[in-house]
């Protein structure tokens, strides 16, 4: 169980016309959650001719992040080289990972790079396994039903909600035990 666990706060939801404004990440290494081995960023956020974006009032409104807060943070050919080094060859999770992978691989393939990680895992996916009566799925749910709870301030920004993200996915597998491997309930790209 050592993954990469990762999110993506975004200007909103289109992997080809919004840009990423924060990204988030954290090592689970043999099972344990290292809060240590961490990657944190803000991101100017740009289109595809690299001409910036300004982040809507509804988007702001769910993150906190304003044009203000990233008007001097690095743009994204910046801060993909770098991530994609920290995430190396690992697997990677994330919660609803089709929208995170989506803008990993948008981004990249704008500036000629790969999101290539060894596999996705989807905590979304294994909620539904471990809670299959259950309809809503999303990350504060989630978090309510694992009994887990998020750092001040730290819901819909990328740090608090890998924080969330990485004890739920080792409490899932842990629920689900050894016969359901990641790659059973999460699959490939």
């Amino acid at each position: 169980m050592n993954v990469v666990v990762f999110d993506l706060e975004t200007t909103g939801l289109s992997p080809e016309r919004d840009g990423i404004v924060e990204i988030g990440a954290l090592r689970v290494v043999d099972g344990q959650v290292h809060e240590h081995l961490k990657y944190e960023t803000l991101v100017r956020p740009t289109n595809a001719a690299g001409e910036r974006l300004m982040i809507p009032w509804h988007a702001q409104r769910v993150h906190g992040i304003s044009n203000e807060m990233v008007r001097s943070a690095p743009a994204i050919e910046e801060v993909l080289p770098e991530f994609l080094e920290f995430v190396g060859d690992a697997a990677v999770v994330a919660h609803n990972v089709g929208f995170d992978g989506g803008f990993m691989r948008a981004q990249a393939r704008r500036l000629g790079m790969a999101w290539a990680p060894a596999a996705e895992h989807c905590t979304v996916q294994l909620s539904r396994r471990a809670f299959p009566k259950e309809r809503a799925h999303n990350l504060t749910v989630l978090a309510e039903r694992l009994g887990l709870n998020f750092a001040p301030g730290g819901r819909h920004r990328s740090f608090g909600d890998v924080q969330v993200t990485a004890q739920a996915y080792v409490r899932l597998l842990e629920m689900l035990g050894t016969a359901e491997s990641p790659q059973k309930v999460s699959g490939r790209r």
